[in-house]
């Protein structure tokens, strides 16, 4: 059975909330990883994965209960400072005006195409600086708009901080359209969480029934 993106749907694990999402990517790396080694210091190395999820705010219950709030608030306050140059999702690269501009135009002339890609990486930069997205993929399919965002890397023990600004930015895409904004989906290469955060996400995972995907 096909999910209409040329990936089988078995293969998206698909999350109603953030939150929900969140506990999934945690106890998927808990649960499949495996000893590994990053630059700062030892992990534990889930394999690749796929999700989707239908709905995010930062007022969803597990997040509120288990997340650390003060960080949205604080990047919040520096965005808004003069002169502060944009901040993407996990303070890496957003994708600029023209590039949005770019994706709105293409996705308004062609609305089947799957061509409306935006690279986010940048040459040079820093091999240990925090994981970014490397590229977002727009698409409209049953006419709202999906986006699924590619990571090489990430930390999931505080990965909702970078999937409620992603979804910010399919937002704006659909805005732009005139259209509902579907689920976003996410691939990350390497989900892992260091060791020295094993025993916070032992708790947190403790206080969560199974199961959490949809």
């Amino acid at each position: 059975m096909s999910s209409g993106h040329g990936t089988p749907a078995a293969d998206v694990r698909r999350f109603e909330t953030c939150g929900r999402a969140w506990i999934g990517v945690l106890r998927h790396v808990w649960s499949a990883g495996e000893a590994g080694l990053a630059d700062r210091g030892p992990t534990i190395e889930g394999p690749p994965l796929l999700f989707e999820i239908a709905s995010l705010s930062w007022e969803d219950p597990i997040l509120r209960e288990h997340g650390d709030r003060s960080r949205p608030a604080h990047r919040a306050e520096e965005r808004s400072r003069p002169g502060a140059p944009p901040a993407g999702p996990s303070g890496g690269p957003r994708p600029d005006a023209d590039q949005i501009r770019w994706v709105t135009d293409l996705l308004r002339a062609r609305p089947w195409t799957t061509s409306a890609w935006i690279s986010l990486a940048v040459p040079g930069e820093p091999a240990d600086g925090p994981p970014v997205p490397a590229a977002l993929a727009f698409r409209i399919h049953g006419y709202r708009l999906i986006m699924t965002a590619m990571l090489r890397a990430q930390n999931v023990h505080r990965a909702y901080l970078a999937y409620i600004p992603l979804h910010e930015v399919q937002v704006g895409v659909a805005e732009r359209l005139g259209l509902p904004s579907g689920p976003i989906r996410v691939f990350v290469d390497v989900p892992h969480l260091r060791v020295a955060d094993a025993d916070r996400v032992a708790t947190i995972l403790a206080s969560q029934p199974e199961p959490n995907a949809a």
